[in-house]
């Protein structure tokens, strides 16, 4: 699909609509969240559960929406595509947690602002991703664009592979010295305030700070993020609606993984291995199957190598100390989370099945006779059955 099949300057009200929707659904959080106060991990496990379960609804209404005007088979294309698009968008979103987390404690932003910060920051996150879409999709209608594309990314997943953690420093930050430089600092925070007057002159505080490295940072993450997602659609409301649905959801996904980042320590070699893939699949892959690389085996793959860092990371912690004495029946434990990762996989076997025929999968006439929509639509229902399982195991581990 390399002609968009939803042209801004058509569909303008499709764009305007989504845009509403977002706008209403930022105003009900914003609304639920409006008192300073830490969010609880209850409450981050709720609102993750909501944004993901409100990104599968959008992925089928789209495919309602596209099978309408065009075809069931387009349908299924761009659905799945929103998928592929939102799974790298939000697997890339937890690197910007990491840094999230480390950038509140280097200042030691008390958890009941965090939330606030993260807030705003989402919202100028998606206006400039709106800015860094619009730029791409004039541009990747030139191929050699689209390979410089490739390439960079599989440059990026090597780089993100092979370099070592380096300590972050928002001191050495080009943005963070120039606000200082040019606007007077608070040396305390005042409240969740972004900006004080103080003796007559006007402040900013360390909150604003915080915001503005969040942005910088945010935009750096994009440069990598937005070719990722052009890698696995052209279609410009598919990139757009994958970004901002991705970037909704990254706050509740922040408070719900903030005590538990530094156990996904095998992840950054499987967004690496994802990086390499999606830039082999715009500079090679696409061009080896006639233009267009197989969307369901896409998403399997993506889906896969995601599901198996997680559970390689849980397999094997990367805390050095000692392990506690398990108590009798604790092997009970790794019941639920054993059933998601089954669940996950299962998920991204159904969408391989769904997207074939393949030579290299086993033939399984059952399946064959489900047909593709009843298989994407299970694949559908074990992927939240997936996420739900293992976000309830971490859930009772944080407990």
């Amino acid at each position: 699909m390399n002609a968009a099949l939803f042209p801004i300057a058509e569909y303008w009200w499709l764009y305007l609509s989504f845009t509403a929707l977002v706008v209403i659904l930022l105003t009900i959080d914003l609304a639920l969240h409006r008192k300073e106060a830490p969010i609880s991990f209850r409450n981050a496990a709720i609102w993750t559960t909501v944004w993901i379960s409100l990104a599968l609804a959008f992925s089928y209404a789209l495919y309602l929406f596209a099978a309408a005007h065009y075809s069931p088979g387009v349908g299924r294309q761009l659905s799945l595509e929103f998928l592929a698009g939102y799974v790298v968008e939000e697997s890339l979103s937890v690197d910007n947690m990491f840094v999230f987390a480390l950038v509140f404690r280097y200042f030691a932003v008390p958890s009941r602002y965090q939330h606030k910060v993260l807030f705003y920051g989402v919202l100028g996150a998606m206006i400039f991703r709106g800015v860094f879409i619009a730029a791409g999709t004039a541009l990747v209608r030139f191929e050699w664009v689209m390979i410089v594309f490739g390439v960079f990314l599989i440059v990026t997943g090597i780089r993100m592979a092979v370099q070592k953690e380096r300590q972050l420093n928002p001191d050495d930050s080009l943005a963070i010295r120039w606000v200082r430089r040019v606007f007077p600092v608070t040396a305390e925070f005042h409240g969740s305030r972004f900006l004080v007057t103080i003796d007559g002159i006007r402040h900013i505080t360390p909150l604003m700070v915080v915001l503005v490295f969040l942005e910088t940072t945010d935009l750096l993450f994009a440069v990598d993020s937005v070719p990722a997602v052009f890698g696995v659609t052209r279609e410009p409301f598919v990139v757009y609606t994958s970004n901002v649905f991705a970037v909704l959801g990254l706050r509740a996904m922040f408070f719900l993984l903030a005590g538990a980042m530094d156990r996904f320590h095998v992840l950054k070699h499987g967004l690496a291995v994802v990086l390499v893939f999606v830039g082999l699949k715009m500079v090679w892959l696409d061009h080896l199957y006639g233009g267009r690389f197989p969307i369901g085996v896409s998403l399997g793959i993506i889906s896969g190598v995601i599901a198996v860092s997680i559970v390689l990371s849980l397999a094997f912690p990367k805390a050095v100390e000692p392990a506690p004495a398990r108590p009798a029946g604790a092997g009970g434990r790794l019941i639920q989370p054993a059933a998601g990762v089954a669940f996950l996989l299962l998920s991204a076997i159904g969408f391989l099945y769904a997207a074939g025929p393949y030579n290299w999968l086993p033939p399984m006439a059952a399946l064959d006779h489900l047909g593709a929509d009843t298989l994407y639509r299970a694949a559908l229902c074990n992927l939240v059955c997936g996420v739900l399982l293992l976000g309830g195991a971490l859930l009772r581990k944080r407990g």
